[in-house]
């Protein structure tokens, strides 16, 4: 299980790299089913950012992989998304699944950059909580 702690921690130290980087960005995290554990969108970010945020999030946490891993499948498969038939899920990369011990306790996401650039943040993000 996710800890309150381990969220704000994960929000702080994203609010921290993303300020000194001069980077604004929208963070969010979830539950294993998606729900809504802490978000930020710091000023000069989109709104539009702050949704993809919580969805990467939601689409990693629901579907236990990274949510560039749907896109890719959609573009390989020639469906789309809505194959899923939930409006939240993404295949835009920047969402991680969150895992301790080996067991998914729930979704990253990170908006407000280059798709690449969403992932590698959140992947330095994940390395303080594994």
């Amino acid at each position: 299980m996710l800890k309150q702690k381990q969220v704000q921690m994960l929000i702080e130290e994203a609010i921290t790299k993303a300020e000194n980087a001069k980077q604004p960005i929208a963070i969010s995290v979830c539950d294993t089913h998606g729900e809504l554990l802490g978000f930020v969108r710091m000023d000069n970010v989109s709104v539009q950012a702050g949704l993809l945020a919580q969805n990467k999030a939601y689409t990693s946490a629901r579907d236990r992989q990274p949510s560039g891993n749907l896109g890719a499948w959609a573009h390989e498969t020639g469906k789309t998304l809505s194959y899923w038939t939930d409006p939240k899920i993404t295949g835009f990369k920047g969402g991680l699944p969150i895992e301790i011990n080996g067991e998914v306790v729930g979704g990253i996401g990170v908006s407000g950059m280059s798709e690449e650039d969403d992932e590698k943040f959140a992947k330095t993000l994940l390395k303080l909580i594994r």
